[in-house]
């Protein structure tokens, strides 16, 4: 089940030191979990930064970004997951990622560190768009966490879908929970002790904050929107000076 490397481990495989490492991290080159003081690394990531090719399912889907300002969004989406104190993403109608996932909790960090995890991951947010229904809803997603999504939409049409999530809304039976984590951790090759060390930092939604919640996530999806049709006519508008000029 050891998919986690150590700081120490990493830099002896890609020949760099600490200060390097944590650099990385910063920048987002490489991805890490935290448990406790100590960082681990998903040793699958680390074997694609060395053959320089990124791992399938993290490809970023080229067309939105076409239509996307991500420069201001991903920062955008920074601030909102952590006020609001959830994990938070924009995927495309896939459920693929289209930015970095913000303030992700240690337990979804170790599913996501997980290629049969992460693919799950894909596979729930797609499926919760699917069944959305044009206004914010909370659905379960395949680890029994909770997320909330809504859509962001160009000229009246689906772009993407923003999501908030890694949360409990009810505090699940004690019992429940560990049955559930040992079986994530058989089925996703993670080390048992150190899902359920991460399960207990798991976020807790209450009543008020999940009503908060949900405006706050519609209020954003349309500000994305409309930041996103701003650049869109302003795109087409610089596409037709040029093709005038030319």
């Amino acid at each position: 089940m050891a998919n986690l490397l150590t700081a120490r481990q990493v830099q002896e495989i890609l020949k760099v030191d600490r200060t390097t490492i944590y650099r990385m991290l910063k920048d987002g080159r490489l991805k890490g979990v935290k448990v406790g003081q100590q960082w681990r690394f998903s040793e699958a990531h680390v074997e694609e930064l060395i053959s320089g090719h990124p791992l399938e399912e993290d490809a970023e889907p080229e067309e939105l970004f076409d239509a996307l300002p991500m420069h201001c969004m991903q920062p955008m989406q920074d601030v909102f997951a952590e006020i609001a104190n959830v994990g938070s993403i924009i995927t495309n109608a896939e459920g693929q990622p289209v930015t970095r996932i913000s303030n992700s909790c240690d337990f979804c960090k170790l599913i996501l560190g997980s290629t049969e995890g992460r693919k799950a991951c894909f596979a729930s947010w797609k499926k919760m768009i699917e069944e959305d229904t044009g206004e914010p809803t909370f659905s379960s997603c395949h680890a029994g966490l909770q997320y909330v999504t809504a859509p962001i939409k160009l000229h009246g049409e689906f772009a993407a879908s923003l999501f908030a999530g890694q949360f409990y809304l009810e505090r699940p039976a004690p019992d429940e929970e560990h049955e559930r984590i040992r079986n994530l951790a058989i089925q996703y090759k993670i080390n048992p002790a150190l899902l359920e060390q991460a399960a207990q930092e798991i976020r807790y939604l209450r009543l008020h904050r999940k009503q908060e919640l949900e405006r706050w996530l519609e209020r954003i999806a349309n500000t994305f929107g409309e930041i996103t049709e701003e650049r869109a006519t302003l795109l087409q508008r610089l596409k037709q000076f040029t093709e005038a000029v030319e």
